[in-house]
């Protein structure tokens, strides 16, 4: 009579926490094998192209296995983490004629089996039982089998019934030896089959130029990896630091082997200094979609930027008044600052001309005038530039105004900004002044109509009241989509916005 161990794992896949991404790397795992976790609890934080997410486990029970280590991508729809959520421990190895019995066909492989089940699969080892143990666990989840049963069709049966000399081996063999070679066939497009991949993996391949059909498959059932694309774009094997690569492939699959031909590698830091006199960066995450972003707006929206130079002496005194008589003004325990004032200008100029608050619809050839202002702030955090946006800002006091951005520098800094608060932005004010910088051509955020460049505040000569005084005077840029946005219409936004800077009693009477 077999003795079984009821154990019930679950699987939690890697979710899509933003609108169609297919990807997100783990920075940070908060759990570790063996320790309990409940509904709810964070797991993990991940980052995706537009923010740092904590992820939530949907289940009670024990971690039973890391799927990834922190610092690997992993595709939408992957399993990151198990859980035991029957009570038990992990399934005991001892009983070999358990996979024979049919309670394992709801039992996911356990953290120490996991690349033992996986040989046997692709080795063919166990007959018919092997595949039983990987069934999946969820409804509508479940383990690459169906992809792996579905596509050997232009007689390409050959991942499965290559190495037919390990089924020899008793599972403790495997076991003992979890990464087995036998996952490793010859180059799937040998018989002009279409190769085995995700459709990401496809996406990098196209992107690195590789050749699917010439990409030896290392993935269970001869599908190509994205470490297969990576390995397959790499030219030639280092020469000198050949001994230190296989233990970083070991722990870590998804930063094997550093690239050399596209700035989208996955290649780490710390592979990078090969010669000593290069450091490759990966380019993913917020900065990726960042990149990606500027070169959509910089080729489809038509920029034009305009610059007027402000005398701001009055601004910035009516800054340090506040901040003296902070209680007297409803300011207290807030940040008064100049860009506090810029933006309260920049809003003022909108009320005044409210056509420069407006979107393309390429789809429909439409103008979408805004009636509302999200003001997005350009911030520059650890992460990348991001650029979360003040709801309805337009209706804001000075005060509101003060507290809602310091909130999101705040928040950007620490690198917890959700999606939502860098979505439906109108216009976005960046201040690159705090550099030292005069100003600058910004580049439109994508979807927005313009964009406000601060630039440093200055002691500079200049002609007031007839005589040449130090003043304190700053550069500002505005950039515009001319396809909302005629020079007029620019001209008047800027002039506004520096009229109040230059007097700051105008906010009382053009508010």
């Amino acid at each position: 009579m077999t003795t079984m161990t009821q154990v019930s794992v679950r699987e939690f896949r890697m979710p899509d926490v933003g609108e169609g991404l297919t990807e997100a790397e783990i920075l940070t795992w908060y759990v570790k094998v063996g320790d309990t976790v409940t509904d709810g609890q964070v797991v993990c934080e991940v980052e995706t192209a537009k923010a740092a997410v904590e992820l939530p486990i949907p289940y009670d029970g024990v971690v039973a296995e890391l799927r990834h280590p922190a610092g690997t991508t992993v595709d939408v729809g992957e399993v990151i983490i198990t859980v035991d959520v029957g009570g038990g421990t992990a399934p005991a190895p001892a009983p070999t004629p358990a996979p024979a019995s049919a309670p394992v066909e709801a039992d996911a492989p356990a953290p120490a089996t996991a690349g033992a089940s996986e040989t046997a699969e692709t080795t063919g080892g166990a007959g018919a039982e092997e595949p039983r143990g990987r069934q999946p666990v969820l409804v509508g989840y479940g383990v690459a089998e169906s992809s792996t049963r579905r596509r050997p069709r232009k007689g390409e049966p050959a991942p499965v019934a290559e190495p037919p000399a390990a089924p020899a081996p008793a599972p403790a063999a495997s076991a003992t030896a979890p990464a087995a070679p036998p996952a490793e066939p010859a180059a799937p497009a040998a018989n002009g089959a279409r190769p085995l991949a995700k459709p990401p993996v496809r996406k990098l391949a196209k992107d690195l130029g590789v050749d699917l059909a010439g990409v030896t498959p290392t993935g269970p059932g001869g599908i190509v990896t994205r470490e297969d694309v990576h390995a397959a774009a790499t030219p030639e094997p280092r020469p000198a630091a050949t001994p230190a690569v296989p233990a970083a492939t070991t722990t870590a699959p998804e930063t094997a082997a550093p690239e050399t031909t596209a700035p989208e590698t996955t290649a780490p830091e710390t592979a990078a200094p090969v010669t000593g006199r290069e450091t490759r960066i990966p380019v993913k995450g917020v900065r990726k979609a960042t990149a990606q972003a500027m070169v959509a707006s910089a080729f489809t929206a038509p920029h034009v930027t305009e610059f007027v130079t402000v005398d701001v002496t009055r601004t910035m005194k009516l800054v340090d008044e506040l901040k003296r008589d902070a209680d007297r003004y409803g300011l207290t325990g807030l940040r008064i600052n100049p860009l506090l004032l810029v933006a309260r200008a920049l809003l003022v100029a909108i009320k005044r001309n409210p056509e420069v608050n407006a979107a393309w619809d390429e789809a429909n050839q439409e103008i979408v005038r805004k009636h509302y202002v999200n003001l997005g702030i350009a911030a520059a955090t650890p992460r990348g530039l991001l650029v979360p946006n003040i709801r309805d800002a337009h209706a804001k006091t000075l005060p509101e105004l003060a507290a809602a951005l310091a909130d999101l520098v705040s928040t950007a800094r620490e690198g917890k900004t959700s999606p939502a608060a860098m979505q439906d932005g109108t216009v976005t004010l960046t201040n690159v002044g705090v550099f030292g910088v005069d100003t600058g051509t910004p580049i439109l955020n994508p979807g927005e109509s313009a964009i406000l460049a601060m630039g440093a505040i200055k002691l500079r000569p200049w002609v007031h009241k007839g005589k040449v005084k130090p003043r304190q005077v700053t550069t500002l840029a505005l950039s515009f989509d001319h396809r909302l946005v005629d020079g007029e219409l620019g001209s008047k936004v800027l002039a506004d916005v520096a009229a109040v800077l230059e007097d700051p009693k105008r906010l009382i009477v053009w508010s």
